[in-house]
């Protein structure tokens, strides 16, 4: 009896245990979060330039205005990371919380409202920022707060980083703070963005939690010719040539790749489809079907098929000057997105095959981002993030997902530290509606942030308090 007891007791979700030891005014917390959500918002951080200086300096002064202490790391003037630290006991290495400070610029004259003025209309925050990155900031400066206010007693250290520099100058931001500061943000596990829980009619229906990514490879075609007259075509007329390349590599579908994250994420897909789409998502995993649903999902659902390959987009075609003169040379960039476990020389090479062309070039661009292997989803952190999320959310599936964009967490996962993102509760209505991250009129639902606050804080205590 006494040996069922102590199963039973290890068996429930340590979530559900610290909430009763560390009870939360959740309608005060919600009231001071919307509070420093909307401050933020009205900080413009637009990248380039940057200047997350300003936000950095408002976590530090919130934090310390409660007697915690954050310090500033700039590689450059204007552009501050911040980090600040609660301490464990040490007995387990720290988790590190992390929050990108800078925005993407914005084209005004499409926005229905003022991107930096935190609107609220309608059951939704707009702003930039709004989904990328500072719901995920906001929550971290509460996690720090709530920590100290109830005096939780931790295992772990529990880190927050409010990085700048994520929209495309990480060398600034993690980077420096990787290479420079490791010392500071070193942890076993990490939180940040690049997760979203799905809601339909009102019900969480599954969560997307980011395990690994794609890391960015990009490539400059270049095709040369000879110039002349337009009167007089001739055989290696570079448009043609550069034509002919792009076409062959958009209609080229590099080898079929599942990981340990888009096996899991098609096998519980597949749990919460319609028996048409889940006989699919089951065929990717049945060599004898893998190319009929692959064929489907290249047509149907893009979005999934991007998770399958390593996926090459032309996204910049240019070359001539005049319409009656043939251009000696002509170019393409090509946003090439790498599965984790890709050897871009060998890809490079198999391009070069594809194309067949000596008139045409291929020139890779500096990667920027590491490859990363995925983060587990059998360890102690991701089953963690299932109870909480199953406390939060009982009807949902947890889904580990593969990102096709970029992260932060690129770099932090190459040093060995098992990475997860996650994210704010979004209608599914709106996930191509607009209003997403990078797009116009970008918001949140405003009820949304406090659960993205209590998933962060049951997550920090199910890994980090003292039993």
């Amino acid at each position: 009896m006494n040996r069922w007891l102590v199963a039973l007791v290890a068996a429930l979700p340590f979530a559900g245990v610290c909430q009763d030891r560390y009870p939360v005014d959740w309608a005060q917390v919600e009231t001071e979060a919307l509070d420093h959500f909307a401050a933020l918002l009205r900080i413009d951080t637009t990248n380039p330039p940057g200047n997350e200086t300003e936000v950095a300096v408002y976590l530090r002064d919130a934090l310390a205005a409660e007697g915690i202490e954050g310090r500033l790391y700039a590689m450059v003037p204007g552009r501050d990371n911040f980090v600040t630290r609660i301490r464990g006991n040490g007995s387990k290495e720290p988790v590190l919380v992390m929050g990108h400070t800078d925005v993407v610029g914005v084209q005004r004259e499409n926005w229905s409202v003022e991107p930096f003025d935190a609107v609220r209309r309608d059951g939704y925050i707009y702003g930039r920022g709004s989904l990328d990155d500072k719901d995920n900031v906001t929550a971290g400066l509460m996690l720090m707060l709530m920590l100290t206010r109830a005096g939780v007693e931790l295992d772990r250290d529990v880190i927050f980083l409010g990085e700048a520099g994520e929209e495309g100058t990480p060398e600034v931001g993690v980077d420096f703070m990787v290479n420079e500061h490791w010392d500071e943000v070193g942890a076993q596990y990490c939180l940040a963005e690049g997760g979203t829980a799905v809601a339909r009619d009102g019900v969480v229906r599954y969560v997307s939690i980011a395990t690994t990514e794609k890391y960015p490879m990009r490539v400059r075609l270049v095709a040369r010719g000879t110039s002349g007259h337009g009167s007089v075509p001739r055989v290696d007329n570079a448009l043609a040539a550069l034509a002919g390349a792009v076409a062959k590599l958009s209609e080229w579908q590099p080898p079929m790749r599942l990981n340990q994250t888009t096996r899991a994420f098609f096998q519980r897909l597949a749990d919460i489809s319609d028996e048409e789409s889940a006989q699919r998502y089951r065929g990717l995993l049945e060599p004898s079907e893998q190319a009929a649903s692959q064929h489907y999902l290249a047509q149907h659902e893009p979005q999934y098929n991007a998770l399958l390959r390593t996926g090459v987009a032309p996204t910049i075609l240019s070359g001539g000057f005049r319409r009656n003169v043939i251009p000696s040379q002509a170019e393409a960039m090509l946003d090439v997105r790498a599965l984790p476990d890709e050897n871009p020389e060998e890809f490079y090479a198999h391009m070069a095959a594809v194309v067949n062309n000596p008139n045409v070039e291929i020139v890779p661009q500096p990667i920027y981002r590491p490859a990363s292997p995925p983060s587990p989803i059998d360890n102690e952190m991701f089953q963690v993030i299932e109870s909480v999320s199953e406390r939060l959310f009982p009807e949902a599936v947890i889904l580990p997902t593969m990102l096709t964009g970029a992260t932060d967490m690129a770099q932090v996962r190459a040093k060995g530290v098992a990475c997860y993102g996650f994210g704010p509760v979004r209608h599914e209505e709106d996930l191509s509606a607009g209003g997403g991250a990078h797009g116009d009129d970008e918001r949140i639902p405003e009820d949304s942030l406090l659960t993205l606050v209590q998933f962060l804080w049951y997550s920090v205590l199910g890994i980090a308090a003292s039993p």
